[in-house]
């Protein structure tokens, strides 16, 4: 048994992530702010949505400080994991639900759609790319492409979710979504898709804010709600999109 700090070779292999994202990801997270930047310029909706722990991921740059105010989070409950998430993984890979969950958003072709999925090969995310893109929305794919590309669609199309989306901005988690090999342990730890993505999605989301800057859009954000005064200001940001946007 090593006596190795492993918690800090996790941190390391983290910190190795992370630059790979800045070093192969920057062109496609700059695409996809332009895209974005579009979308809210356009009075249209920035929806996220990811199944199972993804959706930790399209959750976190939802109604936050600093974060941008048309921003969606598609929670849907069979599909989160926030309750029986077995069922989560089993409802992911039904065929259907897709379309029941757009129709109900209404999506609308100024809207953009930022889909968060290691595996991308379930039917749920996948169905929600193609759909989208058929209502004219830019759809953002957050993938491992190593997974992805690395195992069989679940979908009976036998398409991926990078299959159908305009922009796929790779995670760069390994296929497997562990990086870490403990002696004495048979199974990897150290899962890496939630630090990684959470990484792409802020970075896209600051990027965002300076393509609008660029465009001479004052980005509009939210300020922490433990702020005085926040409360009146986030009310009047909130205004101009409500009843479009259901989280709230």
């Amino acid at each position: 048994m090593t006596n190795a700090n492993e918690a800090l070779n996790y941190a390391e292999s983290i910190h190795a992530l992370l630059q790979q994202i800045e070093t192969t990801q920057m062109d496609k997270i700059q695409a996809a702010a332009a895209g974005l930047a579009e979308t809210v310029a356009s009075d249209g909706i920035i929806y996220t949505f990811g199944t199972g722990h993804s959706h930790l991921i399209a959750e976190d740059v939802v109604y936050r400080a600093g974060g941008l105010v048309p921003i969606d989070a598609i929670l849907e409950p069979s599909l989160t994991g926030h309750q029986q998430v077995h069922k989560s993984e089993t409802m992911e890979r039904v065929e259907g639900i897709a379309e029941v969950i757009i129709n109900y958003y209404d999506f609308q072709a100024k809207d953009a759609l930022v889909i968060i999925s290691n595996s991308g090969r379930n039917a749920a995310p996948i169905e929600m790319a193609k759909i989208a893109k058929e209502r004219g929305c830019l759809v953002i794919a957050v993938t491992s492409l190593s997974h992805s590309q690395g195992t069989t669609s679940r979908h009976s199309s036998g398409m991926k979710l990078f299959d159908y989306a305009d922009i796929v901005i790779d995670n760069q988690a390994p296929k497997g979504d562990t990086i870490m090999q403990l002696d004495g342990m048979d199974a990897p730890i150290g899962a890496c898709s939630g630090v990684t993505g959470l990484f792409i999605m802020q970075m896209m989301m600051v990027a965002t804010c300076q393509t609008l800057l660029e465009k001479g859009i004052q980005p509009p954000v939210f300020r922490s709600g433990n702020l005085d005064g926040s409360d009146t200001y986030n009310k009047a940001m909130m205004k101009k999109y409500a009843g479009r946007i259901k989280i709230w």
